[in-house]
């Protein structure tokens, strides 16, 4: 099993470069992908930045508008070009990059919330479809240096995303359904991506 010990240094080895690297983190909902480029973050420091592609959900009103409000996390409810674009920016360490981040307490994201300076070697980018193979979406893999697939116990992974809607304000039923319809199609969805990594992580990192 691949351990915290051995994602830090592959990070390491990344920011140790010499010139702007970016490590992409993916996997299903619930796979541990926030907490795994946290802890990554907290050993590296000032030499890497977290860009989540979360920060590109469509807005609550964009959802409504399109009717896809009740699959919200699906990939058609993200502004995908954009997030590609931004990532072009980054790679391209030109200037200071601006990016959004998505707060789950309001089910928004906000703009410009996250600086990523020029002379930060690396940026870590985590999210649900970083592999995914269909466009926009396809462009994600070639802009990533490297890309790491957590694969966590399944029925820990349900546990901690129905835990999660809990904590943000759905019952225990509701949330167990929204994980069922939603979470769990688009966890379909990702699983077969996982050829395209660089690194599978089997369970949760230790």
């Amino acid at each position: 099993m691949v351990g915290y010990g051995e994602l830090v240094e592959r990070a390491r080895a990344l920011a140790g470069s010499g010139q702007r690297r970016v490590l992409g983190i993916t996997g299903a909902p619930g796979a541990g992908k926030g907490t795994v480029a946290a802890k990554v973050l907290q050993e590296i420091g000032d030499a890497a930045v977290v860009v989540p592609m979360d920060g590109f959900h469509l807005a609550n009103a964009q959802l409504r508008r399109l009717g896809r409000q009740d699959r919200k996390g699906a990939p058609d409810t993200f502004d995908a070009a954009g997030y590609v674009a931004l990532l072009r920016r980054i790679r391209a360490a030109e200037e200071t990059v601006y990016a959004p981040e998505f707060h789950r307490e309001v089910e928004e994201s906000y703009a410009a919330e996250i600086a990523v300076p020029p002379d930060v070697p690396l940026v870590i980018t985590e999210g649900n479809y970083l592999l995914l193979d269909t466009p926009p979406w396809s462009a994600v893999r070639d802009l990533l240096d490297e890309c790491w697939f957590l694969a966590p116990d399944d029925e820990a992974r349900v546990r901690r995303l129905i835990d999660r809607h809990v904590a943000h304000g759905r019952t225990p039923a509701e949330a167990a359904e929204w994980v069922r319809r939603s979470d769990e199609a688009n966890a379909a969805r990702i699983a077969p991506t996982r050829a395209r990594a660089d690194l599978v992580v089997f369970g949760d990192p230790r």
